[in-house]
């Protein structure tokens, strides 16, 4: 949805972000380049984290085995993917670094998904 949106709606949504953090923690200046460019780049690192926990929460139901393999490529197919459509809308481009932080999300979406599994599973051995 978000990677449908031109150009100038995107840059909208992105500036209304930043003018409610300005709110929320009282200053009263200008949107900056650089905050422009955190809020959009936070913004595709946690999609793909949420996309990334949810893609190995569903394989770890079928397989462990190559889980974290399997859920990388698909995070990094789809970032590309993702890219190369904003090729077809307006305004929008492909930027290798967005896939970068794409797939930066996803892993450490795997991370985290291990850690609790690990944890869990020290937890039920023991007990049992």
């Amino acid at each position: 949805m978000f990677s449908n949106e031109r150009a100038v709606k995107s840059t909208k949504r992105s500036d209304g972000v930043i003018s409610f953090v300005h709110k929320f923690i009282n200053i009263n200046k200008s949107i900056t380049k650089t905050e422009i460019v955190v809020v959009r780049k936070s913004a595709h690192f946690f999609l793909f984290f949420c996309l990334g926990l949810s893609y190995i929460s569903l394989l770890s139901e079928y397989s462990n085995k190559n889980l974290l393999l399997y859920s990388l490529l698909f995070i990094f197919i789809y970032a590309c993917f993702d890219e190369v459509h904003q090729l077809f809308v307006g305004g929008r481009s492909f930027q290798v670094f967005d896939i970068f932080i794409d797939t930066c999300g996803g892993l450490l979406s795997f991370y985290i998904y291990n850690l609790l599994r690990r944890r869990k599973y020290e937890q039920e051995k023991a007990i049992g």
